[in-house]
């Protein structure tokens, strides 16, 4: 059977898309590692690499050992947190990644909580699109992923924390609700592709990326939105928990309905493996979401997707 370093070396590979880069990330010459993967394929009785065409791929079957490799190599780590645990030598550390829609309040909000409530762990958190999040918990680059769902996998645990509503900031407009009829006659301003909001916002009001051209700006800060709706007029979309960060602006956000009069919204979940050294610390986050913003919501929403 092949060992944890073949298998590291495989990861390495498929993460750098190169056998050079992976050879420098390792620490061993390229062919160190050139040979160390020929024999992992040899042992396997099966390629794992395409050499053959420009752009370096996976087999059928590497493709499928992926993930199995990636979960050995996961359960080896947590091997050795056991062997520091009893050594007295252990210092926790989880990587959590947030869109960036949500890292605007959720940062702020939470941050000084998940201290106290794990004092003992190292948290690491990084700021990522949707995609790329998606990307970081398949390379185990992250170990919680919190975003606007759903996800469909059977490789992740896939938990709801709350649903937020979906609020227009719509200054130039003088009601509390604002239908997307309304809307439709205004100049939207919207974040940059690859944020989840901007597929929700196109999707509920309508919008299409053939007409972007006329839209001038897509930014990747809400608060630089909202300051060119102020300057120019129109709308941007913003989650109802970012409110609290501007409470001077209050009364400029505005509730909408469609004609079914229902109101845009979207589900927040947190997304992990299943096999996880760390869930124990991980789950006191989740629970603390949960209890903090859950019961904020108590209108029925129209739950869109990110995609």
């Amino acid at each position: 059977m092949i060992s944890i370093q073949q298998i590291a070396y495989i990861i390495a590979i498929v993460d750098t898309g190169n056998f050079s880069r992976a050879a420098e990330q390792c620490f061993v010459t390229q062919p160190t590692l050139s040979m160390q993967i020929k024999k992992a394929e040899e042992q396997l009785g099966f390629s794992l690499f395409h050499r053959d065409s420009p752009k370096l791929e996976l087999t059928a079957f590497g493709e499928a050992l992926l993930p199995v490799l990636r979960q050995i190599q996961a359960d080896f780590g947590a091997i050795e947190r056991l062997r520091e645990e009893f050594s007295g030598t252990f210092k926790e550390r989880i990587r959590i990644g947030i869109i960036p829609t949500i890292t605007a309040y959720m940062l702020q909000d939470c941050f000084a909580e998940w201290q106290a409530l794990i004092p003992e762990t190292q948290l690491s958190i990084e700021e990522l699109k949707t995609e790329e999040l998606i990307e970081a918990l398949e390379k185990r680059s992250i170990d919680l992923a919190i975003l606007a769902g759903p996800i469909a996998s059977t490789s992740w645990r896939s938990v709801p924390l709350f649903n937020e509503e979906i609020l227009a900031y719509a200054p130039g407009y003088d009601k509390p609700v604002i239908t997307v009829d309304e809307l439709s006659g205004l100049k939207p301003w919207l974040l940059s592709r690859g944020n989840c909001l901007r597929t929700q916002m196109m999707h509920f009001c309508a919008l299409n990326e053939e007409s972007a051209a006329a839209w001038n700006y897509a930014g990747g800060n809400m608060d630089m939105l909202m300051r060119m709706v102020d300057a120019n007029g129109g709308y941007t979309l913003i989650p109802e928990n970012c409110q609290a960060a501007f409470a001077d602006a209050e009364n400029r956000f505005k509730h909408i309905t469609d004609s079914a009069g229902q109101s845009p919204g979207r589900s927040v979940i947190a997304v992990s493996a299943y096999r996880h050294a760390n869930w124990d610390s991980m789950e006191k986050i989740i629970r603390s979401l949960q209890l903090k913003y859950a019961s904020k919501t108590k209108k029925e929403l129209e739950l869109l997707s990110w995609k």
